[in-house]
């Protein structure tokens, strides 16, 4: 039976190219857009997800974190009361004005942190020490939005809110769903750009022990410190996913292409898929005056589908892939997470065996007297 499936899958070489087309098409298109959406998701938070941090304090209802509003640093001496906690630092996450070194302005997004905690600090840095932080007004640029930013070299000067601000570093990797390219420097460089008062900060960053229950420790701190909201750094991730994406409305355009991406994809494949049974109708009919079952022809079709899927997958996920990886090296990233492929792969054996079986429909109705007629 598998040597009959194959003799048939290859023996048009044509239908055989026109059904592979359609199914490379379907997870192109697919992987391209589900990736796309993946890629914006993380943009809205790398910056919260790598921040090493176990719990995140806020002021109460904020919704995002680019919308901190400030409280005193006083809680975090309340928030180092706790038995369970190891660490706690200052942290801010917030829009920033900078001008280009051509007078030029445009948005950013400033992060200021401690430089020994690691909760927060850039990582991924590939030009430049993470030290030279230390600078009064020293600050590291995503080499991604270098362009944007007006800067290419380490040592170029710039204004952040209207104070002076020194490139000593570039990082790689950290995105942004809004137009404003992420910047880091310390907390201290930070406050000075904003303006903030020495005893304010927007967030807190807490490190818990090895061992401590982190909902427990979360119940703990509210008890112990008022007027603040605590997340995990998941919670807090997911929050600020949820705002950007849904909350705001400008993840729905991205689901929105996903979804219709899928929705095509599942109706070529079904079509391609179904084209390619009906064609060789004929000798289905052959086969049936010969003496086979239907439980052969089951077989022989649903072994041809699934032939054409491995196939037609294969080469489709290989395109999506490097597309993947071309796309890792800009601003806009198609990310394809080890979960969306394998779940894509699923999808493609179910949507053509699904459209072999509604095409096994057909077949199975016809009459072996054909064969012998004009």
């Amino acid at each position: 039976m598998p040597s009959l499936a194959l003799k048939n899958l290859f023996y048009d070489k044509v239908r055989l190219a026109v059904t592979l087309v359609g199914i490379i098409f379907s997870v192109v298109l697919s992987s391209v857009q589900l990736g796309l959406f993946v890629g914006f998701q993380r943009a809205t938070s790398d910056i919260l997800f790598y921040s090493n941090a176990d719990l995140w304090i806020t002021s109460e209802n904020v919704t995002h974190a680019e919308d901190g509003v400030p409280f005193s640093e006083k809680k975090l001496y309340k928030v180092l009361g706790s038995p369970d906690v190891e660490r706690v630092e200052k942290q801010i996450v917030q829009f920033a004005n900078w001008k280009k070194p051509n007078g030029a302005d445009t948005g950013i997004l400033l992060v200021g942190g401690n430089l020994d905690g690691g909760m927060g600090v850039p990582f991924k840095i590939v030009r430049g020490n993470i030290e030279d932080l230390n600078k009064p007004d020293a600050v590291m640029v995503e080499e991604l939005y270098a362009d944007k930013l007006g800067v290419s070299e380490i040592g170029e000067t710039v204004e952040i809110g209207g104070f002076r601000a020194e490139v000593v570093g570039f990082t790689r990797g950290v995105r942004s769903f809004t137009t404003s390219p992420p910047v880091f420097t310390t907390f201290k460089n930070a406050q000075n750009f904003f303006g903030l008062p020495e005893d304010q900060t927007l967030y807190l960053v807490v490190r818990a022990k090895e061992g401590a229950e982190l909902q427990a420790l979360k119940t703990d701190l509210k008890n112990r410190v008022s007027n603040v909201d605590v997340y995990t750094r998941m919670e807090w991730t997911n929050k600020q996913r949820n705002y950007w994406m849904f909350g705001t409305g400008a993840g729905i355009t991205v689901l929105i292409a996903a979804a219709l991406g899928l929705l095509v994809g599942v109706v070529v494949v079904a079509q391609t898929i179904y084209a390619a049974t009906v064609d060789h109708i004929k000798e289905y009919g052959t086969l049936k005056a010969m003496g086979a079952t239907n439980f052969y022809l089951y077989k022989v079709i649903i072994t041809q589908a699934f032939l054409s899927g491995l196939i037609g997958y294969a080469i489709g996920m290989s395109i999506a892939l490097v597309v993947s990886y071309i796309s890792q090296q800009g601003t806009t990233a198609i990310i394809l997470p080890w979960q969306l492929v394998l779940a894509l792969f699923g999808l493609t054996m179910i949507m053509c065996i699904g459209a072999s079986v509604v095409s096994i429909n057909k077949v199975t109705r016809i009459d072996p007297a054909m064969v012998f007629k004009g």
